[in-house]
C-alpha cells in the first residue's frame, strides 16, 4: 500500500514537472519576443547583482524566467530520485532520466552564457532546441508512469513497416524547422517578409539575406506539414490494431496546421506577444506530440518475463489482431 501510494505520488510529481517545464519553454520565448535578455544586465544567477530584481519589466520577466528554471530543477530532482525508487529497471527510464537531467543543465548554461557573453543568433538557436529536448523528455517521463499497465500495452503489438523510420525522420526534420524558426527570430528577419505565404509579393523570393532564411524556414515548414499529413494517412490504415498511433499522429498533424496558422498570425500582427507565445507553445507540444510516437514505436520492454506474458493477454484480449494488415 506505501508502494502504491509513493508511485501515485512520483506519478503526480511528473505530470507537474512536466508542465512546469513547458512554463520554462514559455518564459523564454516571452524573454526573446520582449527583448528582456539583458533585463538583469550581466548578472546571473542575481539580477543586477541582487537577490530581489528592480521592479521594470524587462528584469521581471528575465528574473521570473530564471526563478521557474530554477524551481523545475528542484522538482526534476524530487522526481529524479522517485523514479530511481520505484521503476529504475525501465529501460525508457534509463535513458530519460540522464537526458532530462542533462538538457536542463546545458539549457541553464546556455542561459547563464548569454547573459555573461553575449551569443551569436546560432548559439541563441540551439538555446531553444536544447529547451525543446527538454520538455520532451520529461513529457516522454510522465507517458511512461501514467501508462504503465494501461495504454503502454500497445507497444506489445506488431508496428506498421517503415513507421519507425518516419516517425524518427519526423522527429529529426521537425527539430530542424525549430532551429531554424530560432534563427529567424534571433537575427531579427521574422519581418523580412510582411505577407504570407507569398515573401514581398513573391512566390519565389531568393535565397539571399534576411528575405532568403524566412523563405527557407517556409519552405522546411511546407515539407514537415506534408510530411506529417503522410505519417497521419500512414497511421490511418493501421487504426484498429494501433490506434495509439493514428491518434497521436493525427493530434500531431493538427498541431503542425495550427503552427502555420500562427506563424501567419505572427506576421499580419507585426509579432504581437500573442502570436509569439502561440507560435513557441504550439511547436513545444508538436514535438512532444512526435517524440511520443517514437516512443510507442519503440517495443515495450519488460523487467521480467511474467511481466510480458501478463502484458501480451491482456494486449490480445483488447487490441484487435494485426495478422491481416493495414485497415483498407
Amino acid at each position: 500500500m506505501v508502494e502504491g501510494r509513493g508511485r501515485r505520488l512520483v506519478r503526480r510529481l511528473a505530470v507537474a514537472t512536466a508542465v512546469g517545464m513547458f512554463l520554462v519553454v514559455m518564459l523564454g520565448a516571452t524573454v526573446t519576443t520582449t527583448g528582456s535578455g539583458e533585463g538583469c544586465g550581466r548578472s546571473w544567477p542575481l539580477c543586477h547583482g541582487r537577490l530581489i530584481p528592480p521592479l521594470s519589466p524587462p528584469a521581471l520577466i528575465e528574473y521570473s524566467h530564471r526563478l521557474i528554471t530554477g524551481i523545475e530543477g528542484i522538482l526534476m530532482a524530487g522526481l529524479a530520485v522517485g523514479v530511481l525508487l520505484y521503476w529504475r529497471r525501465r529501460r525508457e527510464i534509463q535513458v530519460l532520466l540522464p537526458l532530462m537531467v542533462l538538457t536542463l543543465l546545458v539549457q541553464s548554461g546556455l542561459g547563464a552564457w548569454a547573459v555573461l557573453a553575449p551569443q551569436s543568433p546560432l548559439v541563441m538557436a540551439l538555446h531553444f532546441g536544447v529547451s525543446l529536448t527538454a520538455f520532451a523528455s520529461v513529457l516522454l517521463m510522465a507517458v511512461v508512469l501514467l501508462e504503465e499497465g494501461r495504454s503502454e500495452r500497445y507497444r506489445l503489438s506488431p508496428l506498421p513497416p517503415g513507421f519507425a523510420a518516419l516517425a524518427w525522420g519526423s522527429v529529426g526534420f521537425t527539430y530542424l524547422i525549430v532551429y531554424l524558426g530560432a534563427y529567424v527570430r534571433h537575427t531579427n528577419a521574422s519581418l523580412a517578409c510582411l505577407d504570407w505565404p507569398l515573401c514581398q509579393g513573391q512566390l519565389l523570393p531568393g535565397f539571399s539575406g534576411p528575405v532568403g532564411i524566412v523563405f527557407l524556414h517556409r519552405l522546411a515548414a511546407l515539407a514537415g506539414t506534408l510530411l506529417l499529413a503522410v505519417l497521419a494517412i500512414y497511421a490511418a490504415r493501421w487504426r484498429r490494431q494501433r490506434p495509439d498511433l493514428f491518434w497521436g499522429s493525427l493530434i500531431a498533424l493538427g498541431l503542425v496546421l495550427a503552427q502555420s496558422a500562427s506563424g501567419a498570425a505572427l506576421v499580419f500582427s507585426r509579432l504581437s506577444l500573442a502570436s509569439s507565445l502561440a507560435h513557441s507553445g504550439i511547436v513545444a507540444l508538436l514535438f512532444g506530440s512526435l517524440c511520443y510516437l517514437v516512443l510507442h514505436a519503440l517495443p515495450l520492454p519488460a523487467t521480467r518475463p511474467a511481466e510480458a506474458e501478463t502484458l501480451r493477454a491482456a494486449t490480445e484480449a483488447t487490441v484487435p489482431v494485426a495478422a491481416g494488415g493495414p485497415e483498407r
